[in-house]
């Protein structure tokens, strides 16, 4: 596996895209800070422009390279929930392209538990997007066979890891709003959620 991380590190450093398991289900990641590979995962999932991508990091500490003005309560979440499967949307910074965003001023963010797109993030040294490795509107995959079927040639590599645990997208919860909204529900709970910030969720 070792050597895969380091392939994908490559095809990403040169403009590439991968696909590559996570704890909830394949992503397919590009440089974040990389415009034309960036397109390349838009037109790989035939997804609308107007539709932002999720960012993963490695850690918590990067969320202040990808987003500015940081609310406590997203700390609190960091915290708790990442790694995992939470995706939190925060206002994005200059950092961060508007084909991320959807051309929005809002950026969601996710540390994954698992250990192939963290290894890929360290090595790359920047976020990778991490919407599912699936064409626009169908399942999301769970496995690199999955993936082949609905992307084949259209990627430079898939990582196989097996399954994914969970094999569920993420929970996302929209911090830039005052309360709180859930806009995708997924493992985590908004009871756990609550549990956490001790505040109101929509």
């Amino acid at each position: 596996m070792e050597k895969l991380v380091e392939r994908a590190v490559k095809i990403l450093k040169n403009g590439g895209i991968v696909a590559f398991p996570t704890d909830t289900v394949y992503g397919l990641g590009a440089n974040a800070f990389n415009e034309d590979a960036v397109l390349r995962v838009y037109e790989a999932k035939a997804r609308p422009r107007e539709f932002a991508l999720t960012l993963l990091l490695a850690d918590i500490s990067q969320i202040k390279i990808v987003a500015e003005n940081v609310p406590k309560i997203a700390w609190k979440l960091a915290e708790r929930f990442m790694p995992g499967a939470l995706t939190i949307v925060l206002q994005k910074s200059m950092a961060v392209s508007n084909m991320i965003t959807g051309d929005g001023d809002t950026v969601a963010v996710r540390v994954p538990d698992h250990p192939v797109p963290v290894a890929i993030v360290r090595g790359l040294g920047a976020p990778i997007t991490g919407t599912s490795a699936n064409r626009s509107g169908s399942p999301s995959p769970v496995t690199a066979e999955e993936v082949y079927k609905q992307l084949r040639n259209k990627v430079d590599l898939i990582v196989d890891g097996g399954k994914c645990p969970l094999g569920v997208s993420s929970t996302v919860i929209d911090l830039t709003i005052d309360p709180p909204k859930i806009i995708r529900y997924g493992t985590i709970t908004r009871e756990q959620i609550i549990n956490v910030c001790k505040c109101r969720i929509e």
